[in-house]
């Protein structure tokens, strides 16, 4: 017997063995991601694609091959010497090097912000999955108490239907040993 892809209660079927929700929300952070990408500044821009390029492949191999031929003509060649001690090569190479640095800090710090509105973003889901389940649990233990249902972690059930509050929480690991 083969079992096939029969799909589920709420399913498209489609072969990507995503269902409707899934490429929904994929779609809605697409968007949001191409909204942010388009809301930079020019500035921001700029950083961006200097960042993207300095950490590609391409750049190391066009910087062997720059700082390659300048060290071979200064160096090994029978052409001029215009740099014999390769002074300029390491001051342009200071120089690239302070730029790049501050390229690569302008897109960390962009990219550290996003991360902290998904962060607050988690939390925010975080409590309210937490409180839907608490009011579920509680639900739950009225339907099991109506119909007579007992069992045998019932203190413990009345504990986890209480609500949690976030504020002593983070207050409890602030002053716990984690820190």
């Amino acid at each position: 017997m083969t079992f096939q892809n029969v799909p589920r209660s709420g399913e498209t079927g489609s072969d990507d063995g995503l269902n409707s929700v899934l490429k929904r929300n994929i779609e809605l952070l697409t968007q949001r991601r191409r909204q942010q990408t388009m809301s930079l500044s020019h500035q921001d821009r700029i950083a961006l694609a200097v960042t993207r390029f300095v950490g590609s492949m391409r750049f190391i191999y066009l910087h062997i091959v720059l700082f390659g031929a300048w060290i071979a003509v200064n160096l090994w060649s029978g052409a001029p010497h215009f740099d014999p001690t390769l002074i300029h090569l390491a001051t342009a190479a200071s120089l690239e090097a302070i730029f790049l640095t501050t390229f690569v800090l302008i897109t960390q710090n962009r990219m550290s912000e996003a991360a902290q509105k998904r962060a607050e973003l988690d939390v925010h889901i975080g409590l309210l999955t937490e409180h839907e389940l608490t009011r579920l649990l509680a639900l739950n233990s009225a339907i099991a108490q109506h119909l007579g249902v007992s069992s045998e972690i019932d203190h413990e059930l009345d504990e986890l239907k209480r609500d949690v509050a976030p504020d002593a929480v983070m207050e409890k690991l602030e002053n716990s040993d984690l820190h």
